[in-house]
């Protein structure tokens, strides 16, 4: 099914200065992940899945990788007028980059006056989640909001991490805290939980564009959406409901991916969410034919594993491996390997990531770590065992210990 009243604009200009040193070279949503996909992967896809084909991509900071995955691997049929188009930065209503998330949706207002939708929907572009996004639009629509904002039940004592949402009985929004030193309100019914926001909306237009033109000409104001618009429409008594992601389904959803939301916004974050992926019935099913994951496709070859001679052994347990990889008589546990990685003989690896066109020289032992893209790591090299080693060398050591060979590295 098309839903053909709304806009959406997804916003991937994030800098990720915690994921520093993927994020060297390459914006926030454009970070591989899982293998063979990139994080704004998983928010395109669920807008597809839920029947959303007009799709806006705002950009900015370091878009190359971004753009050229986006365009290669996100055509969808014009004839249709279907679309996941790239905005980038344009400097239209001034010579100012983007100053916040309220300040890039002003900047590409003509897109929502050319299009002129009903409703606009405004999500991140870099968190990993599934979500039928109808659902959301939806309970918007019933209760005949003006906006709607997703938040997802946490403890209570984890308030302070995040932006706080505080609801009445009827699930309309009543306060808005960013990282709260005190206790907040619960969850109605639910004493031991709160909400924090997932920084996704739904507006009514007409809301929107005159929330913008306002904010827009407030001198103090950050132009976020956050901090000042939200706050702004509560004040004059918005119609304003908090959708509650727990509650979310989608087809094919097990049991344990209900309310699954995960922000890679650091290493440490990112490595785990990779890692959890590994596990028998994983959080986050990357195999699910009801809700695919699409994502751009290398023309390579299949994985190959080869030798078996004494502890000259190909093998990979516990592990996701990619297409046009090769493992040459050396042993994977708990990995993750993005297409085009060769592993040489008697090298041992574990609990690592290992981005495109990597290469592990014969008698290597890495663990605990991130190696991207086109690096070779020479022979009878070790990484993640010892961490003054490693920062050394110019590796990234995170609080975790997780160990990062960044993009280009020469050994």
């Amino acid at each position: 099914m098309s839903i053909d009243d709304a806009l959406v604009m997804i916003l991937a200009g994030g800098e990720g200065k915690r994921l520093y040193p993927l994020t060297k070279d390459r914006a926030k949503p454009a970070v591989p992940f899982g293998g063979r996909y990139r994080i704004i992967d998983f928010v395109l896809n669920n807008f597809i899945n839920s029947g959303f084909f007009k799709i806006k991509v705002l950009t900015q900071y370091k878009s190359d990788s971004l753009n050229k995955h986006i365009t290669r691997g996100w055509a969808l049929s014009p004839f249709l007028n279907q679309y996941v188009d790239l905005a980038p930065a344009q400097m239209r209503t001034g010579s100012d980059w983007y100053r916040g998330t309220a300040d890039a949706i002003y900047q590409n207002i003509f897109h929502i006056t050319d299009e002129n939708p009903k409703y606009v929907c405004i999500f991140g572009g870099d968190h990993i989640y599934k979500m039928d996004v109808s659902q959301m639009l939806g309970f918007h629509k019933n209760n005949g909001a003006d906006l709607t904002i997703s938040a997802i039940p946490i403890p209570i004592e984890e308030a302070h991490e995040f932006g706080i949402i505080e609801v009445d009985d009827e699930w309309r929004l009543t306060n808005f805290v960013e990282k709260p030193k005190e206790k907040p309100k619960s969850i109605p019914g639910n004493p031991n939980m709160c909400l924090a926001s997932m920084g996704n909306y739904i507006f009514d237009k007409d809301v929107l564009l005159r929330a913008l033109d306002e904010d827009f000409n407030v001198e103090t104001s950050s132009h976020d959406f956050g901090k000042n618009v939200i706050p702004m429409l509560l004040k004059e008594g918005r119609r304003i409901f908090v959708y509650n992601f727990a509650q979310n389904t989608f087809p094919g959803m097990t049991d344990a991916e209900r309310g699954y939301w995960r922000d890679v916004g650091s290493i440490d974050a990112y490595w785990q969410a990779n890692m959890d992926l590994l596990d028998s019935a994983p959080e986050l099913n990357l195999y699910s034919r009801e809700w695919p994951l699409r994502t751009f496709n290398y023309n390579y070859p299949p994985a190959k594993f080869i030798w078996s001679e004494g502890d000259r052994v190909g093998m990979a347990t516990n592990s996701m491996v990619s297409e046009g990889c090769i493992v040459s008589g050396g042993g994977l546990s708990r990995c993750v390997l993005s297409p085009r990685v060769r592993v040489n003989s008697y090298s041992q690896i574990s609990e690592s990531i290992l981005m495109e066109n990597v290469e592990i020289g014969r008698y290597s032992r890495i663990k605990r770590a991130i190696i991207d893209k086109n690096v070779d790591i020479p022979p009878n090299t070790r990484i993640g065992f010892n961490r003054e080693e490693d920062l050394a060398r110019g590796f990234y050591v995170s609080p975790g210990g997780v160990t990062v060979v960044p993009k280009g590295a020469i050994l």
